[in-house]
């Protein structure tokens, strides 16, 4: 029969807590699942709102550009203007500003677009076959016939330029910058490599090395950038993730709170209908124990009454136990604090319960210091910690057993309460049990006389109240003993003495008149009124 109930406590659950535990390897998991599924449906291999993010800054790199790439334009037509016809030039001129209208137009629309990924596809495919468009254009100019007796380092310093700047703008969308400058790069280049010159191969090669150079900087650029729209988007998510866990926190706090109100309102109403009808309880069955009327009929009734008594004052203080624990926790719990002798204190508790304790044949030793100044505490605070801790003294120590009383001096200059007893004592990972509200151990559980485990943790909180300490240490089958020190400052030897001077009792401006009157005699008449 005890093999079954025993079975449920052999479960292991730090073997589930592993998948559990760990949220940054789910929010790991999680990030590698969406870049995944970005990957796929991305044109570029990144996040599709990355692709988004990054043609929205070319447009934008390109719309503030568009004065800059006109003023090049215009300065290189009126430039080809000495070599080619004033037509031709005036021609290409406004072809390629046609081109570069186009761009910002689309640009501009771009911006203005609802963005969704087909648009964003679409977008990107104009882009490049615009820049493509603007590339050959550039690259019509600088093949032309009538341009071949230009020297080659003209015409690579304007090679250099237009893919220097072509590639700026279009570094937030390699292949479009790959698409405006290649074009160039490709013509110059042949147009170099046909002449036959070493010079001009130099130059063909050196206009290879820069175009390979200008297409590694507008990758590099566009590596910062997604590296920062990436650290962006994770700030954002973490963000995301603080307000959700802050606004779950709030609802939670927003319940607790709610929930504590309904608490110490239940227990108010309770209280007072408990206590009502208890006294009423307690007042009859007194009377009845006492037979102040007359002797019962019966004998039995006698002892009936005296546990009807019995049972009610036991009701009754767990009634107020709960109620001071509410407050306490409530932060309600208000100390009237005053002089205490904490050894009176003890030891009057000591008178209250020995009684008790004889019966179980316990014996209670006191060890005192004598002499020791009172606390600045709450008496009744303190007498109810020293009743808790040594009612449960005497509630788990065998018949036979022995508890010890002791009060005296810490080594910080505060004062300390020991209960000792030779019990049987709480295991170790019983302690944290014990010391919560409605917690009760396994000895407790099994003992005859089960409380409501309130007794621990109002001591606990009442000490804590004071400023002071609270420490229980216990060994099964050996005996617990409950600690409880007082701060130096609640010792009433250790208060500083009033700095504030006393005033004096007679005032001292009786004599000032009659000095004044003797030193104007005392003076020479010649120097009155020479200021001596």
């Amino acid at each position: 029969m005890s093999r079954p109930a025993e079975k449920p406590e052999v479960v292991e659950l730090p073997a589930d807590t592993p998948a559990l535990a760990p949220a940054s390897q789910r929010r790991a998991a999680q990030q590698r699942v969406r870049e995944a599924r970005d990957r796929l449906t991305s044109t570029s291999g990144t996040r599709p709102a990355f692709d988004r993010e990054l043609l929205r800054q070319y447009a934008q790199t390109r719309i503030s550009a568009s004065y800059i790439v006109m003023l090049l334009v215009v300065a290189t037509g009126l430039m080809l203007s000495v070599w080619l016809h004033a037509l031709a030039a005036g021609a290409w001129t406004c072809g390629v500003l046609c081109i570069h209208a186009a761009i910002v137009r689309n640009c501009s629309n771009f911006l203005a677009d609802q963005p969704s990924m087909a648009a964003t596809r679409r977008w990107r495919t104009r882009f490049v076959l615009l820049d493509l468009l603007y590339g050959v254009c550039w690259m019509a100019i600088l093949i032309h016939p009538a341009l071949a007796e230009v020297l080659g380092t003209l015409m690579m310093f304007l090679m250099l330029l237009v893919i220097a700047v072509s590639s700026m703008l279009a570094a937030n969308l390699p292949v479009a910058a790959v698409a405006v400058t290649a074009p160039v790069t490709v013509a110059i280049t042949l147009s170099l490599a046909l002449s036959g010159t070493f010079d001009n191969y130099l130059l063909a090669a050196f206009a290879v090395a820069a175009e390979g150079y200008f297409v590694l900087l507008a990758h590099q650029l566009h590596s910062t950038t997604l590296a920062t729209l990436e650290a962006r988007a994770e700030k954002d998510a973490l963000i995301g993730e603080l307000e959700q866990a802050k606004a779950i926190s709030d609802e939670a706090r927003y319940r607790a709170e709610a929930a504590n109100v309904a608490k110490s309102r239940f227990l108010a109403q309770m209280s007072h209908e408990l206590r009502t009808p208890l006294n009423a309880i307690l007042g009859f069955s007194e009377v009845m124990k006492s037979e102040i009327f007359g002797a019962h009929a019966v004998p039995v009734y006698k002892e009936y009454s005296a546990d009807i008594h019995n049972s009610g004052v036991h009701l009754l203080n767990l009634i107020n136990e709960i109620l001071d624990l509410s407050r306490i926790e409530a932060g309600r719990y208000e100390l009237n604090e005053e002089a205490v002798a904490l050894v009176h204190v003890v030891a009057d508790c000591h008178h209250l319960l020995k009684l008790r304790a004889s019966s179980r044949g316990l014996t209670i030793h006191e060890v005192f210091e004598q002499n020791m100044p009172r606390l600045w505490a709450d008496e009744r605070a303190i007498r109810q910690v020293v009743l808790n801790l040594l009612s449960n003294a005497i509630k788990f120590t065998p018949q036979g057993g022995e508890i010890w009383l002791k009060a005296g001096w810490t080594a910080s200059g505060g004062q300390y309460l020991s209960v000792k007893d030779t019990g049987s004592g709480i295991p170790e990972n019983e302690i944290p049990i014990v010391l919560a509200s409605f917690g009760q151990g396994s000895n407790s559980i099994k003992s005859a006389e089960q409380g409501a485990g309130l007794g621990l943790p109002i001591a606990k909180n009442l000490i804590e109240m004071h400023g002071g300490t609270f420490t229980l240490k216990s060994k099964v089958r050996i005996g617990t003993e409950v600690i409880v020190t007082f701060p130096p400052e609640r010792v009433m030897s250790a208060l500083a003495p009033l700095s504030d001077e006393a005033p004096p009792l007679q005032p001292e401006t009786v004599a000032a008149p009659a000095q004044e009157k003797r030193r104007l005699l005392r003076k020479p008449i010649m120097n009155a009124g020479t200021g001596l």
